[in-house]
């Protein structure tokens, strides 16, 4: 994919909040909540090429569309969710819908359905989870029977039942995922086939503007030439292929619902008096409550950022730093909001205040395109074979690199975040010598440290000459919450990483030395003020109104 100029960009970007200004007021967006109500109007403008035509972006230009790349993609998803999630979850399932058509099918398929996508604006639905086949795509039970007359498959009869699926009661198009007798394969059905039916929309805790339902299929024809890329048994890998771009766009929602909970708490703690001062002024609750969460979603963000470029410069091969972003970006957007209500007090639990349906809206992206779980799983089994394969020296390498950033810039935590990836190689080598990864805690445990310890180190060298023109925040600002991001996550690595390996029944009685501890401890010195300098900061860029 390619990527747009900023000035498009920009132009996208204004065009989305100006349009959301207008029509997406806060007590509009509520009122979709409380009637659990699938806004097709909204829908429908989202995709007009003459009003906004946002799914153009993932369509490349041969088709028709702007050919967006995944640093347009996340900055696109992340102003969506900021400003409602449901409304952009309806959106991300236009962009799954046509995962496997753009990875998979061959020209002709591609220049048709993304074609007419494209032109008629058509919503998209994704057909791959099943009620017992959730994140293991491998065990689903859905059939595709070929349909043969004079020795030649002329197409195919699915049968089966497709669960949780955003936009299956709407969508014009569904991309499904089936087992042919090749192996499992995507087939592309449109709404209205025979035999097609779908479920009423489930009752949700939260994204309730999103339209979720069941698909039934009771022997769908389908013609031979709906089968994506002609070939049987190609759908786990077009599937996986597309996971570092879809999990991107889910952390970038989670980045962008955690940011507006964070932006609202900011300006109502400076409205809201306690003790002679505004709550902003208090420590008590800026560095509990707001500071932590800035820097664990400005880490997540240029995490994404990373990910994004690396992708857009041509390898696309990113399954697992796409999990690293997910799972960093979506459990810091979570905690955002659980604090922004928190910062709100009785009022942030009622209605009426917006923080109280981010929540709910934002808890969904740790668990959908690959729950939390399933992140640190993949986390972790992918960075234990390189950790084997370099025989322990992958992240004392990658540390030896940010320890030269810290010597060109020595106020961005680099040296800090070095700290952490020293001890994270150490414990994931005592972890092989002890054989500790037999237990599945232990593993899982793992992949959240290697995801701090990752995103600190991003953090910290992407922070040496500008901030990213995303945050709204300076480069001072941006480099202290590096710092204090760094000293959070060396302190996890550290601690956390030597709890979990003596409950596992590690054996070596120098391991607490062999973590560096007391330079880990050493170096939180500069915490607290790094977090007043910050609280004031945030004030500054995000006044109350």
């Amino acid at each position: 994919m390619t990527t747009l100029d900023v000035e498009t960009l920009d132009m996208v970007l204004a065009t989305l909040r100006e349009y959301a200004a207008r029509k997406l007021t806060p007590e509009y967006l509520r009122q979709l909540d409380h009637n659990d109500e699938f806004p097709a109007e909204v829908l429908k403008d989202l995709y007009d090429p003459e009003k906004l035509g946002i799914h153009l972006l993932f369509i490349p230009e041969e088709y028709g569309g702007l050919g967006g790349g995944a640093y347009d993609i996340y900055r696109v998803s992340e102003a969506m969710a900021a400003i409602d999630l449901g409304i952009a979850t309806g959106v991300l399932a236009t962009f799954l819908g046509t995962d496997p058509i753009t990875v998979g099918g061959t020209e002709e398929q591609k220049k048709y359905w993304m074609g007419r996508i494209a032109e008629e604006g058509l919503l998209v639905a994704y057909g791959a989870t099943e009620p017992q086949a959730g994140s293991d795509l491998a065990t689903l039970t859905t059939k595709a029977v070929p349909v043969v007359e004079d020795g030649k498959v002329i197409g195919y009869k699915i049968s089966g039942r497709k669960q949780w699926i955003s936009n299956g009661g709407v969508a014009k198009i569904y991309t499904i995922l089936a087992n042919a007798p090749g192996g499992i394969s995507w087939f592309i059905v449109e709404h209205d086939a025979p035999g097609f039916t779908k479920g009423k929309p489930e009752d949700k805790h939260g994204i309730r503007a999103s339209n979720t339902a069941a698909l039934f299929l009771d022997e769908v024809f389908v013609p031979a030439d709906r089968l994506v890329g002609g070939v049987e048994g190609k759908g786990l890998a077009q599937a996986a292929a597309v996971f570092g771009y879809t999990r991107l766009m889910v952390g970038s929602f989670g980045l962008g619902a955690g940011w507006e909970a964070m932006r609202r708490a900011i300006r109502y703690a400076q409205t809201r008096i306690q003790g002679g001062k505004p709550l902003s002024q208090q420590q008590g609750l800026t560095h509990k409550l707001i500071v932590p969460n800035v820097a664990r979603l400005e880490a997540a963000r240029h995490y994404i950022e990373w990910v994004a470029e690396t992708i857009d410069g041509g390898n696309d091969q990113q399954q697992t730093e796409g999990a690293v972003a997910k799972y960093m970006a979506t459990e810091a957007g979570n905690k955002a909001a659980e604090d922004a209500i928190q910062v709100h007090g009785g009022y942030g639990y009622t209605k009426e205040y917006m923080v109280e349906k981010i929540k709910r809206d934002v808890r969904i992206t740790c668990i959908y395109e690959g729950t939390s779980e399933i992140m640190e799983w993949t986390i972790a089994r992918d960075r234990w074979q390189l950790h084997l394969k370099t025989k322990g020296a992958y992240y004392h390498d990658w540390a030896a690199r940010v320890e030269q950033v810290h010597q060109r810039e020595p106020n961005n935590g680099a040296g800090v975040a070095a700290l952490a990836m020293h001890a994270l190689a150490n414990i994931l080598e005592r972890a092989r010598i002890d054989r500790l990864t037999r237990n599945q805690h232990i593993l899982f445990r793992l992949g959240e440290l290697i995801a701090w310890a990752e995103t600190a180190a991003i953090f910290s060298e992407r922070v040496t000459s500008k901030p990213t023109v995303a945050s709204g925040l300076d480069l001072p600002t941006e480099q202290a919450l590096a710092r204090i991001f760094a000293r959070m996550a060396a302190y996890k690595v550290a601690t956390d990483g030597l709890a979990w390996l003596i409950g596992a029944g590690q054996t070596d009685p120098n391991l607490a030395n062999t973590l560096n501890l007391p330079a880990i401890f050493a170096a939180q010195a500069g915490q607290i003020a790094d977090m007043d300098f910050v609280a004031a900061k945030l004030v500054e860029a995000f006044p109350a109104t």
